[in-house]
Formats: structure tokens, C-alpha cells, sequence
């Protein structure tokens, strides 16, 4: 009795690696869009960098993590798609000569499996990151990275296995039958064409679904967006003041903001920070979740500030938020941030004092930086010597 199905059990003309390639074309667009955007996300975030993250466009950020949340997302389709259309090859049999056709047949099945796995592990868990849901004790952020190499460097040697059948089917017609099994014979009541364009459509439909979390004017649309502009001034939260066990003692008159510079340091209450010049700036805020919104801020220039402190210029900056717990409690401010003159210790949003839950009494926010580095509820400001 067979345990599994031959390949040529599956009669399906669709199961075509003309199709396979041309939904393959958009997948690895898809996936090297995806890793590229993730490797700028990931630097962005290092606490130590050895070339400085640059501060402009202020939109920068928005853009990479918006086109890595977009496009994974879009993704889901073309994998499935993808997946159906070449199921039949994994039942397909293991060549018994010849010794260079048993080790690129090896290779190829080993770099799929390695592919199909880290691709099914990268996107589900990308889309449960979304949510801001973790049910896994490892680190997503470190194992996200790890696997996106594994998953490219397969893709790599599954592209270069089968380069000359992808370049055949590519610049032939998606109606030919070379390549096909024997098998794949059977006409359905969907065309080649048809599937292609139905997975476009739904690849594009995706899409839609979930960019205005980035693109503001589609939120009307996006109905799978896991923020949708809703928070205080229309900026979403992440973090609340609650989770963050920020008490009404810790922001309260006897709130002090601390910066440690030369070996002083100089200590400004609110009253004090409000006394100082004051700056609005326009710019987005930006998180790994691939939502985005864009608000008017003011408060301090840290320039100033750093400058009432008597602190030089072209250092970095240690800052510490009062948050107890979190990854992102003490962070590292580069010195071209810290000289930027659009990055501020923001007081109000939209003309009106800070939410708590948007780091009230005071915060950072800077130009092209990722949300969970925009410290909230801030303490303390070490600068580098």
C-alpha cells in the first residue's frame, strides 16, 4: 500500500513551472524587499553603530518599515500560490545515478525545504508581531534577523539550482508545455492566465487591506491595518503608562529631568523645560508593526537643552526613561541626532499637553528613528564624553 501520492497522481496543467516561476518572480521581489527594509530596521536599532543612522528624510524610517510590513503581507498569496503550484514535486522521485544529478537534486530539495520553512516561520511570526502578540519565550527581534539570512541565503542557492528551467520558462509563453510533467495534462475551468491574474489581484487586494496602518489615506480601506490612527491626537500607543507602571507619584510636581554632562549635573522640573524656547516640529512616528502617524510636536530642542547644561556637542546620549522593565528602557541617542535641531524633548502634541500614555511629562522624539527608540516618560540624559 502506497503512503503517499506519486507525482504524477497530480494532472492539474496550473501545477506548471511556468507558473511556479512568474509567481516565484514576485515572491523573491516580495522577499528581498522585505530583507533589505529589515536590515534597516534591525541597524536602526542597534545600540551601538559604527556608521552613524542618518537623520533625514524624517520619513525614512516610516518608509522602510511600512514596505516591510506591505510586502510581507503581501507575500501570504504569492507563498500559497506558490506552494500549490509545485506540491507535486515533493512526491516527485529521487534520482538513483549519476552522481552530479544526485547532489544538485540534494541541493535543490534541501535549500526548498530550508526556504519553505524559514518563510512559513518569518511570516507567521512577522504577522503575530504585528499584534504586538509573543506567545514564545525566545527573542523576536534576534531571531527574526537570524532566520531572514537562512531564509535569502536558500532562496540564493534555490534560484541558482534552477536558473536555466526559471530563464526557459520565463521568456516562453505561459501556455507552453515544457517543463510540464507528463501528467499535468488536465484543463480546468481557470487558465493559466486566470490564476496568475487571480493572484495578482489578491496580492493586491492584501495590500490595500493593510497599508493604510502606513498611508493614512487608505485606512478608510484597510480593514486587516493593526492601527488605524486611533490614540490620543491621533497618534496610536504601544506601551501605556499602566503597563509601563508609571505612577502619578513619578510625573507629579516633584517630576525632575536629569542631565549628567562633564561630571555635573543639571536638573530641570517641568516648570523649568517649559520656560525654555520652545520649537514645534512636524515629523512621523514609525514602529516595527509597520504603523505610522505623523504629529505636530513641541517642546525643547535637546540642542538647547544640552546647551543650558553647559554640555559640548558631537557627543552621544545615553537616555533613560522611568519605565521600570522593557528592552528599550536605556537607549543611545548618536551625536548627529543629538545636534539635530528637529529632535526635541516634545512637551505637547498637537498644541496640547502630552497624554501620559504618550510619555507625559516629557519625551523624545527625532527625525527618521524607530517608535520604540522615541523614548517616553524620560529621566535621565548622559552625555558621552
Amino acid at each position: 500500500m502506497r503512503l503517499a501520492p506519486s507525482s504524477e497522481q497530480f494532472t492539474s496543467r496550473l501545477r506548471s513551472a511556468h507558473v511556479a516561476a512568474r509567481v516565484g518572480l514576485w515572491l523573491g521581489v516580495c522577499f528581498g524587499i522585505c530583507f533589505v527594509t529589515g536590515l534597516v530596521s534591525h541597524y536602526a536599532q542597534e545600540y551601538q553603530q559604527p556608521v552613524p543612522f542618518p537623520t533625514s528624510p524624517a520619513w525614512g524610517y516610516r518608509l522602510t518599515q511600512g514596505l516591510h510590513v506591505v510586502t510581507g503581507t503581501a507575500t501570504i498569496p504569492l507563498l500559497l500560490v506558490k506552494l500549490w503550484t509545485v506540491y507535486p514535486n515533493l512526491f516527485a522521485g529521487f534520482p538513483r545515478r549519476g552522481l552530479g544529478r544526485m547532489a544538485v537534486t540534494a541541493a535543490e530539495r534541501a535549500s526548498i525545504a530550508v526556504l519553505v520553512a524559514s518563510a512559513i516561520f518569518l511570516l507567521a511570526t512577522g504577522l503575530v508581531n504585528t499584534t504586538r502578540w509573543y506567545p514564545w519565550e525566545f527573542s523576536f527581534r534576534s531571531t527574526h534577523y537570524a532566520l531572514a539570512w537562512v531564509g535569502i541565503g536558500a532562496l540564493v542557492v534555490h534560484i541558482a539550482v534552477k536558473l536555466p528551467v526559471i530563464r526557459d520558462v520565463l521568456l516562453g509563453d505561459v501556455d507552453d508545455d515544457d517543463h510540464d510533467r507528463p501528467s499535468a495534462t488536465s484543463e480546468g475551468s481557470l487558465s493559466r492566465r486566470g490564476l496568475l491574474r487571480t493572484t495578482w489581484v489578491a496580492a493586491g487586494v492584501t495590500v490595500l487591506a493593510t497599508a493604510g496602518a502606513t498611508v493614512p489615506w487608505l485606512r478608510q480601506v484597510s480593514v486587516l491595518a493593526v492601527r488605524s490612527g486611533e490614540g490620543p491626537a491621533g497618534i496610536p500607543i504601544n506601551r501605556t503608562a499602566e503597563s509601563a507602571r508609571i505612577t502619578d507619584a513619578m510625573v507629579g510636581p516633584d517630576y525632575r529631568l536629569t542631565v549628567a554632562a562633564g561630571g555635573a549635573e543639571t536638573v530641570f522640573g517641568r516648570k523649568d523645560l517649559v520656560a525654555l524656547p520652545q520649537r514645534t516640529e512636524r515629523l512621523p512616528i514609525a514602529c516595527v508593526e509597520g504603523w505610522s502617524a505623523t504629529g505636530d510636536w513641541t517642546g525643547v530642542r535637546l540642542r538647547d537643552l544640552l546647551d543650558a547644561a553647559g554640555a559640548a556637542s558631537g557627543s552621544d546620549v545615553i537616555v533613560r526613561s522611568m519605565q521600570e522593565r522593557g528592552p528599550f528602557t536605556v537607549t543611545r541617542l548618536p551625536a548627529n541626532f543629538v545636534d539635530d535641531p528637529r529632535t526635541l524633548v516634545a512637551l505637547q502634541l498637537a498644541g496640547r499637553e502630552l497624554d501620559l500614555d504618550h510619555g507625559y511629562p516629557c519625551r523624545l522624539i527625532a527625525p527618521n528613528r524607530p517608535g520604540v527608540l522615541q523614548t517616553k516618560w524620560l529621566q535621565r540624559l548622559e552625555v558621552q564624553a
